[in-house]
């Protein structure tokens, strides 16, 4: 259940995690982990391996029935892992923009607003984390926040980059504005992405799957910009997954810092 204390304190909440990858960076973050829980199909050295990463995390290994793995997942993709996180951490909205000044680097976030899928949220996170964002920021209410099948999704990602889970999305941007960072709003009534300099202190707001940003999301970001597509495509399919889109804008951002 989720501890709520100063509004800029680290917020935390139980989690589940599964797969062999977010196990793995699960267990390697230092983030507390109550219990490992390991199929008993599992290859023995497979097995040694993660009961090992347990052992140093001071956490508690359970070896139990493929069936009974699958009932507490809810799902048969846990690859024979799963960990009990006793808490994930939320970082507080400024940690991320301190995170950018300790390394000397222009801020880079990416905002999330009301994206309810876990896996677009954990793919998201992932494309975040591989090109070098300082953090992603999801909102308290509206959308969904880092649970297991975010983890997994990320590949672990998860519980590397910090995630601030805010009270209100439009006060952070509006905090994030007074950082002097640009806040770009991904958009269909945007500029294409070939006319916009995504470069210096960027931030990229990616809206819900089914309607985009938020009217006063959309006000409240210095510019919008938008993803081509090839002409003639059949009617139906008009804009990108988000993930999609924030892969294809993360890369962006990577590209350019990288041509400095």
């Amino acid at each position: 259940m989720e501890k709520t204390g100063h509004a800029q304190a680290e917020q935390q909440t139980d989690t589940l995690v599964w797969g062999k990858n977010p196990v793995t960076e699960l267990l390697k973050s230092g983030d507390t982990v109550d219990t490992v829980y390991l199929a008993d199909s599992l290859p023995q050295p497979v097995a040694g391996y993660y009961t090992a990463l347990a052992k140093q995390c001071g956490a508690v290994v359970k070896r139990v029935p493929g069936h009974k793995l699958q009932k507490l997942c809810g799902t048969a993709d846990h690859q024979g892992v799963a960990a009990r996180a006793a808490q994930v951490h939320y970082a507080a909205l400024e940690e991320l923009l301190a995170a950018a000044e300790e390394k000397g680097q222009a801020p880079f976030l990416v905002l999330c607003d009301g994206v309810e899928d876990p896996h677009n949220l954990g793919a998201i996170i992932r494309s975040a984390y591989l090109c070098g964002a300082h953090g992603v920021v999801i909102p308290k209410r509206g959308g969904v926040g880092v649970t297991g099948t975010v983890m997994k999704s990320s590949a672990g990602a998860a519980a590397r980059l910090p995630v601030a889970r805010v009270t209100n999305l439009a006060q952070a941007i509006r905090t994030i504005k007074e950082h002097n960072v640009f806040v770009y709003c991904a958009d269909l009534g945007g500029a294409p992405l070939a006319r916009t300099d995504l470069s210096g202190p960027v931030a990229l707001v990616l809206g819900s799957e089914g309607g985009g940003p938020g009217a006063l999301t959309r006000k409240l970001c210095d510019a919008a910009v938008t993803l081509e597509m090839a002409p003639g495509q059949a009617t139906g399919v008009d804009s990108y997954n988000v993930s999609v889109a924030a892969g294809i804008l993360c890369y962006d951002v990577l590209r350019r810092r990288m041509g400095k």
